[in-house]
């Protein structure tokens, strides 16, 4: 559905948008061979830029949150369940549809059919973004806000002892394919509906790293309710900074016990990736609303009042991109990177160069919505 937007958070746009902006550009390198290393995820266990992208996305989710909740105060809470499982449903399965696209493919013999559903891809980004977004607005709605607090610590800590104790036999815990959520995934969903990226069926937005997750979500939801209080207030700038600088000690020093991973979404990465949001968003608070240093934020704006549409155009055009062949070995993608941005600019340069012209592209579509002032909701 579409609106149109009338008030809205500019640092919570901008916020948004660069995550978005971030995300566009370290999805779709011109060819992963070359990407700089700072644009690829960690490997396993570490930390890289890229690593925070997803992350802010569900802290950005939380602080929309912090917004919708005032409204809900004027429905009853039969509406209220509705909405929000309507949402948690909608986006679930626009992502469930997002990876089972083009629906189509030819087969042996000649002509097109269907693809087959059984293997598809059940979990996945905008899943996770569903499911942290459902399980974070009950809890928040239904419950107090230290109910809440103690619920966000029962998650981190229960999601590390499961890890500790339910492994697999014989296996390291913290392992690709001896942890858990590997074990839990492959029992319930099965090695054909899992992420294959990996070189084997291991998935990185898996059932169980799911509720570790939900952290972030309700992280940026009390954030948000704090600046919309405190936000302009030197005092409550400086709490957020603090209370953001403290949260990066505490998840380095929880990083020298249980690693921080991105892949497994262990809980001193939840941690980490709390803290440098919430300083990211002090810097951003200081500069947009005490020093009105706005001149730069038209463009990131753009991303950030249609992101999850603009994040779907650009998966869903990636793949078409892949899917249309110049030849039998190389695809329409394959060939603007080796033709055009290879010859352009050899090695990473020349793949970054491929990811910002993309990420232009996408921006592109979403300056045209924001000039006719649609707003597209779920």
């Amino acid at each position: 559905m579409t609106e149109t937007a009338s008030t809205r958070s500019l640092p919570l746009d901008i916020f948004r948008g660069m995550t978005v902006c971030f995300m566009i550009i370290v999805n779709t390198p011109g060819s992963e061979a070359f990407s700089y290393s700072p644009l690829q995820h960690a490997h396993w266990h570490g930390f890289t830029p890229t690593d925070l992208v997803f992350p802010s996305f569900l802290f950005a989710v939380g602080n929309a949150i912090s917004f919708a909740m005032r409204k809900y105060t004027f429905m009853s809470d039969a509406a209220v369940l509705r909405k929000i499982i309507k949402r948690t449903l909608l986006i679930f399965l626009l992502g469930y549809l997002m990876y089972w696209f083009p629906f189509f493919r030819e087969v042996p013999g000649g002509g097109w059919g269907l693809r087959p559903i059984d293997h598809t891809r059940i979990m996945g980004v905008l899943q996770r973004i569903a499911l942290c977004y459902g399980m974070a607005s009950l809890l928040i709605y239904y419950f107090s806000p230290r109910t809440v607090y103690s619920i966000a610590c029962l998650l981190l800590i229960g999601y590390w002892v499961i890890l500790l104790c339910f492994p697999v036999p014989g296996a390291d815990p913290f392992s690709m394919t001896g942890n858990a959520g590997y074990r839990l995934d492959k029992w319930l969903l099965g090695e054909n509906h899992m992420y294959h990226g990996e070189g084997i069926a291991f998935d990185p937005e898996g059932i169980l790293s799911t509720f570790p997750a939900v952290v972030n979500v309700i992280a940026g939801y009390f954030t948000g309710v704090f600046v919309s209080k405190k936000g302009k207030t030197y005092e409550g700038l400086a709490r957020l900074l603090l209370l953001g600088c403290l949260l990066l000690v505490f998840a380095y020093l929880w990083n020298l016990v249980l690693p921080v991973n991105k892949k497994l979404w262990t809980p001193s990465y939840v941690v980490l990736t709390i803290g440098i949001d919430m300083v990211w968003l002090s810097f951003l608070l200081y500069l947009i609303e005490f020093r009105q240093k706005t001149a730069w934020t038209p463009f990131f704006a753009v991303f950030g009042k249609n992101p999850l549409f603009v994040y779907l155009v650009s998966e869903l055009l990636v793949v078409v991109l892949f899917t249309i062949q110049v030849s039998p070995n190389e695809s329409v993608f394959e060939w603007l990177n080796r033709s055009g941005f290879q010859v352009l600019a050899p090695g990473a340069f020349g793949s970054l160069l491929f990811a910002l012209v993309y990420m232009v592209v996408c921006w592109s579509v979403g300056k045209w919505l924001d000039w006719k002032k649609i707003y597209i909701r779920v």
